[in-house]
């Protein structure tokens, strides 16, 4: 018979030991050794284990809790370890037969619960380590959303975060220690909650209303939400693009000449599964891409300032390639030569130049050549006419 794990991951709610089913309290009274945080371990008084605090940052506590094996630990999480929780960092650390989780009752589930909100219908977000940004692409009128916060300040912080972006109307639930004999709900606008006082640990409800813009959820995202020194690729060609590049579940992104990186934060923004990184040549642009990323929710971005192919050396290899800057043979030759059978690539051209060179590579690789010409109604004297953009020739192949 297998032995059974050393370590299991218990979730806690606010009522401690009382709150904890029967096979909860058995892993707690078996245990050697319980480990969590200041607050967790104040919950459970009536143990006889040993008790060691979990550090910070969270991940000094991991190689203390590797030290510990071979003996019986239970480490001490909030409610649902797997959902916003230790959980998965855990778990990443070692083997699957090390370790059992025994969840307890999520906080989204009680906040829910209190607010009569059906849960499949409302989104959640963990932010307690997390920037508020990562709310922007889904701020829209009528969301409903719960969300972890560090503190009682971050309240404050989200408050002003909401207005400044136009949704000063939004309602909020404040919902402290749920689950506990603390537990208090307060229903609130911005400004009360600005003004008020909250004690860890809570979650907050958002019934969002307001003026703000909301972000279109389909691909070619309005070019007015990005910081741009012109250097970008517009609106319809971007659709255009991302259509091509045909984001699946998992996959890498590499967006080679980021420009303004409105590429790869769309990218991004079509699934939380995706990753992206983009190389920008240029210092000042390479900020911005990082700022426009933090901005729209995006700071998994990863931005190297550098030139490709040089730049390209030692990089984890995408399942997908865009080019927008930068193309040449020397580019081309490196990704054929280097890239996995079965990576994508699409490559935008506007200069007669570039557009030769992906006729060659056309013939070489065959795939599909593609001219998109776009006009805009402008004003022509007291009349309108069309306005040409440059031709953009588009290149997608599959290595």
């Amino acid at each position: 018979m297998a032995e059974s794990p050393w370590l299991t991951i218990l979730g806690l709610g606010e009522d401690g030991l009382d709150g904890l089913p029967p096979a909860s309290r058995q892993e707690l009274d078996r245990a050697e050794v319980v480990m969590g945080p200041p607050r967790h371990l104040s919950l459970v008084p009536d143990i006889k284990a040993e008790r060691i605090e979990w550090p910070v940052p969270f991940s000094d506590g991991l190689p203390i809790l590797q030290g510990l094996r071979g003996r019986r630990v239970v480490v001490l999480a909030s409610g649902d370890p797997f959902w916003f929780g230790a959980g998965s960092v855990i778990a990443r650390h070692f083997a699957a037969e090390e370790w059992k989780a025994i969840p307890g009752q999520s906080t989204f589930s009680l906040a829910a619960a209190r607010l009569a909100w059906p849960l499949e219908q409302t989104m959640t977000f963990g932010l307690h380590a997390a920037p508020l940004t990562r709310l922007r692409p889904h701020l829209a009128r009528g969301l409903r959303a719960i969300i972890l916060l560090r503190d009682g300040a971050a309240v404050a912080e989200l408050t002003t975060y909401l207005n400044d972006t136009g949704f000063a109307d939004t309602v909020l639930h404040v919902m402290e220690a749920l689950g506990g004999p603390r537990e208090r709900t307060q229903k609130m606008s911005l400004t009360e909650a600005l003004l008020g006082s909250f004690e860890h640990p809570f979650c907050v409800g958002l019934e969002i209303a307001g003026s703000g813009d909301a972000i279109p959820k389909a691909s070619g995202k309005p070019d007015a939400i990005f910081e741009t020194d012109g250097q970008i690729t517009k609106r319809p060609i971007r659709a255009l693009t991302l259509s091509a590049l045909a984001p699946q579940h998992g996959e890498h992104l590499w967006d080679i000449g980021g420009g303004t990186g409105s590429i790869s934060i769309e990218w991004l923004m079509c699934d939380p599964t995706l990753t992206a990184t983009t190389i920008e040549p240029l210092k000042d642009r390479a900020e911005r891409i990082r700022r426009n990323a933090v901005a729209l929710g995006q700071d998994r971005l990863e931005v190297i300032h550098g030139e490709a192919p040089d730049a390209l050396n030692g990089l984890s290899l995408p399942d997908v390639v865009f080019i927008g800057g930068g193309l040449s043979d020397a580019l081309l030759d490196w990704l054929a030569a280097n890239l996995s059978a079965g990576t994508r690539l699409v490559a935008n051209a506007v200069t007669l130049e570039s557009e030769a060179l992906l006729a060659v590579w056309h013939g070489k690789l065959g795939g599909d050549l593609l001219r998109i010409e776009l006009a805009q109604a402008s004003p022509l004297g007291p009349r309108r006419g069309w306005k040409s953009a440059y031709p953009v020739v588009q290149w997608s192949v599959t290595l």
